[in-house]
């Protein structure tokens, strides 16, 4: 059931495909040279054994939506998304739209694995009991020549 259900959502956007029938020119030029890896079939354009997706934001973003947030698929991350989409639908600028997409997703972000090493305990410096017994020197560099010095010097008593 689960399986009909993901090709009737399917075949809703395949609808949506052949009712917005734009192409951009390379489409265009690839059908017209018939070389096998793009054709066309009830009015639907195929580009690799693929479903062409037009260049149309709304149309995209419920492709993405599809693919993303249902609960058997459970917000997959942007490589398993893209590998998802990949199986059955073909666009421009396709990697570009599921980064942009997992990125602003709100579960995704909140979610997401941190990499990073915890920082480690913060130890204050001891309080000095007069004037220039304890300093330190910063040295940033290199910058920017200005008047003749590419560097900055930054000494705290």
């Amino acid at each position: 059931m689960l399986g009909r259900k993901v090709m009737a959502e399917e075949s809703d956007i395949v609808k949506r495909i052949w009712r917005n029938n734009t192409r951009e020119k390379e489409i265009v030029q690839a059908l017209e040279k018939n070389n096998g890896l793009v054709w066309e079939e009830d009015g639907v354009a195929y580009m690799e054994g693929r479903i062409y997706v037009p260049n149309n934001k709304e149309l995209r973003e419920e492709i993405l939506k599809e693919h993303h947030n249902p609960a058997d698929i459970g917000h997959p991350g942007q490589h398993r998304m893209l590998e998802l989409l990949k199986r059955t639908y073909w666009c421009l600028g396709l990697k570009e739209d599921v980064k942009r997409y997992v990125q602003g997703c709100f579960k995704c972000q909140q979610n997401k694995v941190q990499h990073q090493r915890k920082a480690g305990e913060l130890h204050p410096l001891e309080i000095p009991q007069g004037l220039w017994q304890e300093i330190s020197i910063d040295i940033i560099r290199p910058l920017p020549k200005s008047n003749g010095m590419d560097a900055i010097v930054i000494i705290v008593d």
